[in-house]
């Protein structure tokens, strides 16, 4: 089943703060801890509130729709239950890394204003991420895709029409978040036009976004770096100014 970790930051203080969930990559195959639980530590070091998704995967036998109903969920059950942790229910944000990148992705282009009719209430509550911040991630299902994450996802067969609703760059919208996406030129194992041609999308439909490009890093670096995080990589500096322009800090 998934499961939503929160990490909350120290000392909480008075005031309503931002939240973000937290995708960790893994190929939809497993969960990459320093992408989940390190970035956490990091934003709470922000003071932003974090949960950490682990969503069901397509090892485990699930394919789509099952992980975007996990990340959905997500959205709505923080921004539900926002007043118990000090939280914004108009800043919450969702994060991810590598195939994390993709579901966040998703949830940046398929989400919903909630189901006034549910029997659940917080089914009734939207779904929409109130921004985005995507790391070396999967956004296409097309020739830029990376196979095991699609395998994974869809199976080795998907029609041309699921292949085509969730490659998220031909899902965005003016109505889609802002977003802050990252990626490196030589990640040899999703490649750097994942990131650009989402940057393309957004671009076209008048959302705004900061795009960065670094040309050195391995996929799955993440922060480079452990807690306290002294000497994390460059794109948590450019994050922090983003969220601090946002005034989501």
């Amino acid at each position: 089943m998934p499961t939503l970790t929160p990490f909350l930051p120290q000392p909480q203080g008075s005031g309503l703060r931002s939240a973000v969930v937290v995708c960790p990559g893994g190929g939809y195959g497993g969960l990459a801890s320093h992408e989940g639980r390190d970035y956490a530590l990091w934003l709470n070091q922000q003071g932003i509130v974090a949960f950490v998704l682990r969503y069901r995967l397509g090892s485990q036998g699930y394919k789509h729709p099952t992980m975007l109903h996990d990340a959905l969920r997500a959205i709505r059950w923080v921004r539900s239950t926002a007043a118990s942790h000090s939280v914004d229910p108009s800043r919450i944000g969702i994060m991810g890394s590598s195939a994390g990148g993709h579901l966040a992705s998703s949830a940046l282009t398929h989400f919903d204003a909630g189901k006034p009719n549910a029997p659940d209430a917080i089914d009734r509550v939207s779904s929409r991420p109130d921004f985005g911040i995507l790391c070396y991630a999967v956004i296409t299902m097309g020739i830029h895709t990376h196979q095991g994450s699609k395998n994974n996802l869809l199976g080795k067969e998907p029609s041309d029409e699921l292949v085509r609703l969730m490659s998220n760059e031909l899902q965005v919208t003016s109505n889609t978040p802002p977003c802050f996406i990252w990626h490196t030129w030589e990640d040899k194992v999703v490649k750097v036009e994942n990131a650009m041609e989402f940057a393309a999308a957004l671009q076209r439909n008048g959302v705004p976004f900061d795009l960065h490009i670094y040309q050195n890093g391995r996929h799955g670096i993440g922060l480079n770096d452990k807690p306290p995080f002294k000497n994390a990589h460059a794109w948590t500096g450019d994050l922090r100014f983003w969220l601090s322009e946002r005034k989501l800090l």
